[in-house]
């Protein structure tokens, strides 16, 4: 029972590729017309033998008929030599006849089976009312039909004399098609050697087309394996075909993002275990310093404590910020939506670090044009409003400003962040979201953090489908603008 489940899934596989569909397409495409042409020529060569045969068996039983009144045979029916007329007809045509009078009796029959009997149908009645009839039996293979014998009988009468046609008798006439058979079969057997010749060629054909058809795509596939067994780093081209030139363009965008991104985590390792081992570092200097002096005063032991302490803090510092990162990279299952007050929200953001602002002399300050409720995660647009402000802060001049201002409409609100700081210069733009990126690396050295703050604030606020933008000038300000919908949208 396994092996033909696996066989007919084996056959369902086979059916997905792209030459076997190919092959298939071109096989019904030029068989199906075929076996439609073949169908339609039989027909209409039955349908037209047919009615040549009903037209010549008409035409010689009108003759007949004629003959029957020329003899009178419809009140003697024993002559001889209609009788001879009419067993010729009926071996000429391999059929039976009967003559059947005005009483629908049947006066003669070729088969001598009815003769003298009545007989009373309804295509008999059809024809002593002047209607001819005729019928083909294809599963019979016979022909029949009825033919008036109509006779001129002259009336005399007061008001009219004349003649007029009445009928005496009818004919009533089978005819074998066994002929028409015959020559439709020796046309259908020919038809199929042909169709057959034509059926290998098409085999021949339809693989040959396959197989040129989806060579570019074999190609594609040949060079991606190429890539993937590393014995190619440059970009695959295949212009057989315009679909085949955007599989191979989407492939090398897709193997250069890759590549970046891989070169992105490279650094990104790199950058974290350096940031994680300077504070280490430090911490094993000032430790071996104490421990390789016997008599220490107790004010340098306070001082080197201090800054043991301090470099426990940065390193705490870096591992809360890599955590939060981690945490944003996770899926939107994790975002708490509420409605929060945004006003509130950015009060008690501006309050935690107005202690910051003024150990630097920055004046701080918030305006809001209306008051904001919107559906966030509170926790999330905190910290990245919170990171915009303390970067405000640290890379702003002595006797600085920073300007917070809050806006909405009926779709978004908008949050600046605007200062009088060092400047972002243009060609960083792009790069400053990027972890551990900075911009003046000796300078950020000087100040504190960790490189991933903006990288947290962008994920966040792209979290809640918003926008972030930047506008800098080195050595007058910058000014980040925040766009959230009002209503979370998943």
């Amino acid at each position: 029972m396994i092996p033909k489940i696996k066989n007919f899934l084996g056959k369902i596989k086979l059916l997905r590729s792209f030459k076997v569909r190919i092959f298939l397409i071109i096989m019904l495409a030029g068989s199906i017309p075929c076996l439609i042409l073949r169908y339609g020529i039989l027909e209409t060569y039955t349908e037209r033998a047919v009615n040549l045969k009903i037209s010549d068996v008409q035409t010689q039983g009108r003759i007949l008929a004629n003959h029957l009144l020329t003899y009178n045979y419809l009140l003697d029916s024993s002559s001889e030599v209609v009788n001879a007329e009419l067993s010729q007809f009926a071996e000429l045509y391999d059929g039976r006849i009967l003559v059947v009078d005005q009483n629908f009796k049947v006066i003669k029959d070729t088969y001598d089976i009815s003769q003298g009997k009545v007989m009373i149908s309804e295509e008999i009645i059809k024809c002593f009312n002047g209607t001819n009839t005729s019928s083909y039996d294809s599963k019979n293979e016979y022909l029949e039909m009825t033919i008036p014998i109509i006779q001129n009988v002259v009336v005399e009468n007061p008001e009219e004399s004349g003649e007029m046609s009445v009928v005496s008798g009818v004919l009533l006439i089978s005819v074998s098609t066994d002929s028409i058979q015959t020559t439709k079969q020796i046309l259908n057997r020919n038809a199929l050697i042909l169709e057959f010749s034509l059926l290998i060629l098409l085999v021949g054909i339809a693989a040959v087309t396959a197989h040129l058809i989806s060579k570019p795509f074999e190609h594609v596939t040949t060079e991606i394996q190429k890539v993937k067994a590393g014995f190619s780093n440059e970009k695959i081209s295949v212009p057989e075909y315009l679909e085949t030139e955007r599989i191979a363009d989407a492939f090398n965008e897709l193997y250069g993002r890759m590549r970046v991104l891989d070169e992105s985590r490279e650094e990104f390792v790199s950058n974290v275990s350096h940031e994680l081992k300077t504070p280490m570092t430090s911490m094993k200097v000032l430790a071996d310093s104490l421990l390789m002096q016997e008599e220490v005063p107790a004010e340098l032991y306070h001082e080197f404590l201090l800054d043991i302490a301090d470099e426990i803090d940065r390193e705490n510092k870096i591992v809360n910020d890599l955590l939060s990162l981690v945490k944003m990279d996770k899926t939107q299952a994790d975002v708490n939506i509420t409605q929060v007050d945004v006003n509130a929200m950015l009060e008690l953001i501006l309050k935690r670090l107005r202690p910051i602002a003024m150990k630097r002399d920055v004046e701080l300050t918030l305006e809001c044009n209306r008051p904001v409720v919107a559906g966030i995660d509170e926790v999330k647009i905190t910290l990245a409003f919170t990171n915009l402000v303390e970067n405000a802060i640290k890379y702003n001049i002595e006797h600085g400003w920073v300007k917070v201002l809050l806006d909405a409409d009926h779709q978004f609100f908008t949050v600046e962040v605007s200062d009088s700081g060092i400047g972002i210069p243009e060609e960083s733009f792009e790069q400053i979201y990027e972890r551990f990126y900075r911009v003046d690396k000796s300078h950020s050295r000087e100040i504190g953090g960790t490189g991933l703050g903006l990288s947290i604030t962008r994920n966040a606020i792209l979290m809640h489908r918003g926008s972030i933008k930047v506008a800098s000038t080195v050595g007058e300000g910058t000014t980040f603008t925040v766009k959230i919908p009002l209503n979370y949208v998943k």
